[in-house]
């Protein structure tokens, strides 16, 4: 068992503030990654830098009533799940203070869904990846990760713990599922 794992453990067991304090010097490079990855999303003038949303997202992670990670993989897909949280809830307060809470539609290439959006996309983009979190969790863990976290294929198979292949596929199906339910597909039956 790994020493994060093992503070996880601990953390989950009893919460020890000495547990909490160890693990981040561990996995700070590691949440650094995810949100550097998170932010290439993210327009260019973003207020955020990395530092920034590895705080938030861990404050939120170590504040939390309960901390049910499992382990080491677990624990950084809550990391990553955070972080997407805390860019949701900036973009928010960001329209409402500057466009009126007004959301605009996102256009998504059919080829790939991981391209540069503004604030404002990832806005329309949560609405419908909720109702995918609906529909197929596994395929919405994905997005999660590739998407919003900025892992790759090899890495979120990891760490859901399924194929490349699966990856792959649900990645596709997943990008299909939201082009359509953003309404940029042939038919709006499906959505």
């Amino acid at each position: 068992m790994g020493d994060v794992t093992r503070l996880l453990e601990a953390i989950r067991a009893g919460g020890q503030e000495e547990a909490k304090d160890r693990l981040i010097p561990l996995v700070y490079d590691e949440l650094r990654a995810i949100a550097r990855g998170a932010l290439r999303h993210e327009r260019s003038d973003h207020s955020l830098q990395a530092t920034d949303l590895v705080h938030e997202a861990y404050l939120r992670l170590m504040s939390g009533a309960s901390t049910p990670w499992e382990g080491r993989r677990h624990f950084f897909y809550a990391a990553g799940e955070a972080m997407r949280r805390v860019l949701i809830e900036h973009a928010r307060k960001r329209g409402r203070v500057k466009r009126g809470g007004q959301r605009i539609r996102v256009e998504l290439s059919a080829v790939d869904l991981a391209s540069d959006y503004d604030v404002e996309e990832v806005l329309a983009l949560d609405d419908v990846f909720r109702r995918l979190e609906e529909v197929d969790r596994q395929a919405a863990d994905v997005v999660r990760l590739r998407f919003f976290a900025g892992l790759s294929v090899e890495e979120t198979a990891k760490a859901l713990d399924l194929s490349e292949r699966t990856v792959k596929r649900e990645w596709a199906y997943a990008r299909a599922w939201l082009y359509d339910a953003l309404g940029y597909g042939k038919s709006s039956d499906s959505q």
